[in-house]
């Protein structure tokens, strides 16, 4: 604890293990908590419960403290689905005199005046320890520091707060381990009010034999709802645990009330007594919860029927709720209902042309007012004429033929004029009547003759209409939320199943709109839909549709077992054949090949974009971009304004915003050395100014280890300055196959010493090579946790560094083959590099 003097270091523990080994402490774990699985996602809501920190969910290093060092022990593992699990033990019973603290990283509180703290924990029994050890203790306890400063905890201990002592529901015994059973103990505390921005954690341990599993802090709250047509807000609860606040509502909109509604938020998150409502304007009529737009069209007549066409007529909605502004009428070939034809019109009769002869349409209408879409009407069924049976006698043949060669040779003449004269005026625009707009729809993508392109939403005057018209509304009673697995821009992303009926039950993702949106937010989260829904592609994440008709509002896709794939990778460094690496490369590519295709720009192609299911297939994924990254880490500001991801984008793109498939043919070059790298940084610790400085005059970066150089080739080639110079995405797939197919083309790796050659220059973030340190050596390569481990067992010089083996390393507790791999490699760097006369050891 700072402020405390620091103990002696401790004698070498006896040969009899107190507590379990680090790879047994894992299984145990995952055989306590359910299917294995761990909760993921900061800030994440589980009913009305807001997590402030879950140790279960960080990805990274805690940033937690331990003093002295050699007490309390963070324990660094994965489980099952390579979710992170941060484990700390202490287990000093053999020793007088035990004062060692943990503590955690600052926690803002965010506005909460009343906390709890859940914590997990497995704890030893002092009866079971040989000889009932007298200094033993069962219990620890928790303390808790309030300051607004971020950096404020190196405090004394007298400082901190004392919450309580913690006791142990069940402990186990030296039997529970040999039974593989361990008893997990949950408490829960609660600290309030709070007066200040945030606060620290600690635990002290006096003497107990303990493995803290887990700790949860959070805050309750009433979460937002919609009750009497009145919304109230997302309400944090009070300090007092009897508390009850009284929270105004505001009506939904197109309701009005003489007095806002009232309810009451508990310390429990709950909503209790409401008081008052809110009506429905005049026009309006109340529907759940909300006040609705047009009643649907029930009148629909046929008009006229050719063999090529049907006209309808309608009459109004009974209830039209305001002024209609228009009708869209939807149509299709019965049981063809994937390939439909909307078409929109100002008046209430419209004339469906371009149809098959005797063959039955279906058609549906619905009305707009300025408040949005009606719903459509019930569908209507409509024939066409069959075609009239022709004269068969040769005499009526004969001037039907003539007639017939006649006419095709006039047109013949009109269309060669008119392409004629439309050459000469640059382009000709097909007459449209301007009260009807005709748009044709196969599989949820517009049609145009002998072409797919992709449209932009954003071109769209109203962005509902283009999520409507490119992905399909589920009901939210189809889908089942099961957990939280990440946190996306706009809100959490969970994963769960999807059952629609008559379909079989599909695993999904599911991202939501997060409360207390603004409509700008709601329309760039649907944007997302809107792009995604015109695609469809096997490298390409399949949109299986969104919920807008209730809350939350939801993206629903299909569910990739294996998450990102720059975090994949780094959780199972080292792990694949170089033919693995490159089908996820080419399918990868493959993808970016169909966007090419349909004119789309992806602009933040990087491997934390890509997703990876258990088969290992990659598929292009996160289509937001084209609204600006404002929030993501690795996006820096342009001269232009803006933010984009420096690493990843090619040179024309940042100094002039000139995004092509070209800038993203330099993004996936990027992504192939992530890959190959397992997930290494692009440019490692490089600030964003030194990589533009850096690429700007040439440099690019080195092959990583145990490369081919075929591919570090095709990595070079996309990183051509001269983007007509790169390839196109359709010959990177072409030579990839042939790696494929030719596996002994990948064998020739890129020159060692070359390589480390251009590792070393001028730009290079390891500067000379030189480590002043074991320390500074191992923090450089992030395997900074083994510097104790290497220092205890006498490796405290380079030179002693140099010549461990891999047997040593196991030796030492390096059990996890990516860190074996890792060490090992920067040790053949510097062993090349001394044989060059580069590294002074």
């Amino acid at each position: 604890m700072p402020g405390s003097g620091r103990p002696s270091p401790p004698p070498p523990r006896p040969p009899w293990v107190l507590l379990p080994s680090p790879a047994l402490l894992l299984l145990l774990l995952l055989v306590l908590l359910p299917g294995g699985t761990l909760r993921s996602g900061l800030d994440s809501a589980v009913g009305s419960e807001v997590n402030l920190l879950d140790s279960r969910s960080v990805m990274g290093d805690l940033g937690w403290i331990a003093y002295p060092k050699n007490g309390w022990e963070e324990i660094g593992e994965v489980d099952e689905n390579y979710a992170p699990i941060h484990t700390y033990q202490v287990c000093r019973v053999m020793e007088q005199s035990q004062n060692n603290w943990l503590l955690t990283s600052w926690i803002s509180n965010r506005g909460a005046s009343r906390i709890f703290i859940e914590l997990k924990f497995t704890l030893r029994d002092c009866n079971s320890l040989p000889g009932g050890l007298g200094t033993c203790k069962e219990t620890f306890n928790m303390y808790y520091f309030e300051t607004d400063d971020e950096d404020g905890r190196n405090v004394k201990e007298n400082q901190y707060i004392k919450i309580d002592t913690i006791a142990a529901d069940e402990s186990f015994t030296e039997l529970d381990l040999g039974d593989r059973v361990m008893k997990l103990n949950t408490e829960v505390r609660d600290v309030g009010p709070l007066t200040k921005k945030g606060f620290y954690l600690a635990f002290q341990d006096v003497g107990a034999c303990i493995a803290l599993v887990s700790v949860r802090v959070y805050y309750k709250k009433c979460p937002e709802v919609i009750r009497n047509l009145a919304i109230f807000p997302d309400t944090i609860t009070g300090a007092d645990s009897s508390q009850l606040l009284e929270v105004l509502g505001s009506c939904v909109n197109h309701s009005v009330t003489d007095e806002p509604p009232r309810m009451h938020c508990s310390a429990e998150g709950e909503w209790l007594v409401p008081i008052g409502k809110c009506m429905c304007k005049a026009g309006y009529e109340e529907k759940n919860n909300t006040c609705q737009a047009p009643s649907p069209i029930t009148n629909v007549k046929k008009g006229k029927v050719a063999k090529n066409s049907i006209s309808l007529s309608w009459q109004e909605p009974d209830r039209p709720n305001g002024i209609i502004l228009e009708y869209e009428i939807k149509y299709f070939e019965k049981d063809q209902e994937t390939s439909y034809t909307i078409i929109k019109s100002k008046e209430t009769k419209i004339t469906a042309d371009g149809l098959k002869p005797a063959s039955v349409y279906v058609f549906q209408i619905r009305a707009r007012t300025a408040a949005g879409y009606g719903g459509f009407s019930r569908r209507f069924e409509f024939e066409t004429s069959p075609v009239s049976v022709a004269a068969s006698s040769d005499q009526t043949q004969i001037p039907i033929i003539a007639v017939s060669v006649t006419v095709g040779v006039i047109l013949l003449a009109v269309v060669i004029g008119f392409l004629l004269s439309g050459r000469r005026c640059g382009y000709s625009k097909a007459k449209q009547d301007p009260e009807e707009e005709k748009m044709h729809f196969h599989n949820g993508h517009i049609k145009l003759p002998g072409v797919r392109t992709y449209i932009d939403p954003h071109t769209y005057e109203d962005p509902n209409q283009a999520v409507h018209e490119f992905a399909k509304e589920i009901e939210a009673s189809c889908i089942s939320i099961e957990r939280v697995i990440g946190a996306g821009e706009f809100g959490e992303v969970c994963s769960g199943r999807l059952k629609i009926p008559g379909k079989r039950e599909l695993p999904v993702a599911i991202k939501t709109l997060k409360v207390g949106y603004t409509e700008k937010q709601r329309r760039d989260f649907l944007g997302e839909a809107s792009i995604m829904g015109q695609f469809d592609h096997p490298n390409i994440i399949h949109l299986e549709g969104v919920v807008t008709k209730s809350k939350p509002v939801m993206i629903v896709t299909e569910y990739m077992e294996n998450g990102s794939l720059d975090t994949f990778l780094k959780k199972n460094d080292g792990q694949f054949t170089v033919i693995q690496l490159v089908g996820m490369l080419r399918g990868i590519a493959s993808g970016m090949k169909y966007l090419s295709d349909m004119g789309y720009v992806h602009r933040d192609l990087a491997a934390r974009n890509i997703l990876i299911n258990s088969n290992l297939v990659c598929k292009v994924s996160d289509f937001g971009l084209s609204r600006i990254l404002e929030d993501d880490p690795e996006a820096a500001y342009t001269t232009r304004g803006g933010k984009i991801p420096i690493r990843w984008t090619a040179p024309e793109a940042i100094a002039f915003r000139k995004f092509t498939s070209a800038s993203d043919v330099w993004s996936y070059g990027i992504v192939m050395w992530e890959v190959v790298s397992y997930g290494e940084r692009p440019y490692w610790e490089m600030t964003n100014q030194d990589v533009i400085k850096a690429v700007e005059e040439g440099y690019r970066l080195p092959s990583p280890m145990d490369c081919p150089a075929a591919l570090y080739q095709l990595m070079l080639d996309c990183w051509q300055k001269d983007r007509n110079s790169r390839p196109k995405f359709d010959e990177i797939v072409c030579i990839l196959d042939k790696l494929i197919r030719n596996p002994s083309s990948l064998k020739t790796l890129v020159n060692a010493s070359s390589r480390v050659s251009n590792l070393l220059g001028e730009h290079s973030p390891l500067g000379n090579g030189v480590y002043r340190s074991v320390g500074e050596w191992l923090e450089a390569i992030k395997m900074g946790r083994y510097t104790e481990i290497f220092m205890e067992n006498g490796y405290s010089s380079m030179d002693a560094v140099a010549q461990v083996t891999l047997e040593d390393l196991r030796r030492l507790g390096v059990t996890l083959v990516g860190h074996q791999k890792k060490i090992m490699n920067s040790l053949q760097e510097m062993k090349v590099q001394l044989v060059n006369g580069m590294v002074p050891l």
